[in-house]
């Protein structure tokens, strides 16, 4: 019996995502310790947990019972935090298992989701693996959505349930306007708004959109502890919902999705708010700073603006994809490498703390 005939085509054909090679598997493939890297690859933030979430966790007391299936605490703290009725609100072992959830509930095989690339690889994940049909709409040259030829892909094309809008986009940094998003809304679709870095973005005064769901029956947005809250080794995300779609997500996720010690640590991080907008802003002031030097300094870089915790920079004159290898190998700095539709040749910088902007510099500087 041939028993690989049992799985199912598209999963046979579909193309592994690929994640970043962990930290300690590096540092040994690399020959370094962990201290002498300088890791900028993955858009983590370098200052780690808040001290309340440590505490917090360091003070759990339940970690032999099951965690809350509904997280009521810690929705009821990210209601405050957001200002959004917590009955709107589900959280989920990162934002990519809340990706995968609205998918799971809303495709079936032959629907379609609209996504506009260069974006976050989950989005194309994510629907094959929920058996959803991929359509993509490529992002203009400055990196903005392309909002007339999504309409008229909806309006053309059958099946369209869902369409992708990342804001700030990873890996550009760009934002979507007021009035795109409002066309976006006027579709029939379910939009989805993945707001990762909107705690970067809005220091130069851009508005999470959190508190449109409540008017918009098809608005969803996702948000993160990942990138505010240092807590990406934990996987704990949050998004708001419709109600009518809520629900049912609620119905199919696995029950304890979400465990106690990453409970704990949102729930501590929340506690700590100055600290979170300190590191924020340490962090924007640091992305500024960097892509002010590249531009000045770096004559092979060329970066673009970002409302993020990075800079995408296009490499001219050289191989981008070598360039990584020789970061990496001869300096221990880490950047993302891109080479694909939509970024050729580019790499993605994440902001660091100013001491490891500072051996990233000279690192490029002796490349």
């Amino acid at each position: 019996m041939n028993y690989k005939s049992f799985i199912r085509p598209d999963i046979i054909d579909m193309k592994p995502y690929k994640p970043i090679v962990p930290f300690e598997v590096l540092s040994r493939q690399l020959g370094r310790p962990p201290e002498e890297i300088v890791k900028l690859d993955a858009n983590e933030n370098p200052y780690g947990p808040a001290p309340k979430a440590i505490e917090a966790m360091q003070n759990g007391q339940y970690f032999h019972i099951y965690p809350d299936p509904a997280a009521t605490e810690l929705r009821e703290a990210l209601g405050r935090y957001t200002q959004t009725d917590p009955d709107l609100l589900l959280v989920g072992m990162g934002a990519d298992e809340l990706i995968d959830l609205v998918l799971r509930v809303v495709l079936s095989p032959e629907d379609r989701v609209i996504d506009s690339p260069p974006s976050f690889g989950m989005y194309p994940f994510s629907t094959a693996v929920n058996a959803g049909q991929y359509l993509t709409i490529p992002r203009t040259a400055d990196f903005q959505m392309d909002i007339p030829a999504v309409e008229e892909a909806i309006r053309t094309t059958p099946n369209v349930k869902v369409v992708f809008a990342c804001a700030p986009n990873n890996p550009d940094g760009s934002m979507i306007s007021t009035a795109d998003l409002e066309r976006l809304l006027a579709l029939p679709a379910l939009i989805i708004l993945d707001e990762a870095y909107i705690e970067f973005a809005a220091i130069d005064g851009w508005e999470s959109r959190i508190d449109w769901v409540a008017q918009h029956d098809n608005l969803c947005v996702l948000r993160t502890f990942s990138k505010l809250a240092g807590l990406a080794g934990l996987r704990v995300g949050y998004g708001a919902f419709p109600q009518w779609l809520r629900e049912q997500m609620m119905k199919i996720k696995q029950p304890y999705n979400v465990n106690v010690a990453a409970n704990l640590a949102a729930l501590g991080a929340l506690q700590d708010k100055a600290w979170l907008n300190e590191k924020v802003n340490a962090l924007v002031t640091e992305r500024k700073k960097m892509a002010q030097i590249l531009t000045e300094e770096i004559d092979y870089l060329t970066p673009h603006p970002s409302y993020s915790n990075f800079v995408l920079c296009e490499v001219t004159g050289r191989d981008a994809g070598e360039l990584k290898l020789k970061l990496q190998n001869e300096y221990g700095v880490l950047v993302r490498h891109y080479n694909k539709p939509g970024l050729s040749n580019y790499i993605r910088i994440s902001a660091g703390r100013p001491e490891q902007t500072e051996k990233l510099m000279a690192a490029l500087k002796a490349v």
